[in-house]
């Protein structure tokens, strides 16, 4: 395989922007996103979703709503799309109600995780999300590059640009399926 592991980041990415994702019924796959996934999924030994999850430490939903949900994601990506996600981490913590923690992205707490468990070159590793903490979060861990989609929150990012005091790839592409073929060409 070519990549070590891919990192999606999930709400804006995976599956449409909703304040506070919680509810299966709210959950609705952004454009191509299940063939984006089969095309990462034949790239790397390793598909993991890496997500901050606030609402669990704002109290606007429980630890149970959020695992009910990435159940029915990861189960449909499997049944209906033959699309295998290895591991979800994420970080349900708020600054403000929770002080710091390792986890949340900027920080690379939950790929430096997912690596240690799932014995991940992240030197061979990519990170795909819609905001700017996403690519950081890559970036911090060592990844060989990260791409910023448009989907979600990533216009919001059009003048973003990763740290280039070590050498990290950085792509723009409109959709995870754009993604996911740009990888195809690396």
């Amino acid at each position: 395989m070519p990549f070590s592991a891919i990192f999606l980041d999930r709400d804006g990415t995976i599956n449409r922007e909703l304040e506070y994702l919680h509810r299966i019924a709210d959950f609705a796959y952004e454009k191509e996103v299940p063939q984006a996934l089969q095309v990462l999924r034949a790239l790397c030994d390793h598909l993991v979703v890496v997500t901050n999850q606030s609402g669990i430490g704002r109290g606007y939903y429980r630890q149970e709503q959020m695992d009910e949900l990435n159940r029915f994601m990861v189960d449909d990506l499997r049944d209906r799309y033959d699309v295998a996600i290895d591991a979800i981490y994420h970080c349900p913590h708020h600054p403000s109600r929770d002080g710091e923690c390792l986890c949340r992205k900027p920080l690379p707490g939950m790929l430096l995780q997912a690596a240690r468990e799932h014995g991940i070159d992240l030197q061979r590793a990519w990170i795909i999300g819609d905001k700017d903490a996403d690519i950081l979060a890559g970036y911090a861990a060592g990844c060989q590059g990260g791409i910023l989609v448009q989907t979600g929150h990533g216009r919001e990012y059009d003048n973003f640009t990763p740290p280039q005091e070590r050498p990290f790839a950085f792509q723009r592409c409109a959709t995870l399926l754009e993604a996911a073929r740009f990888l195809q060409d690396q």
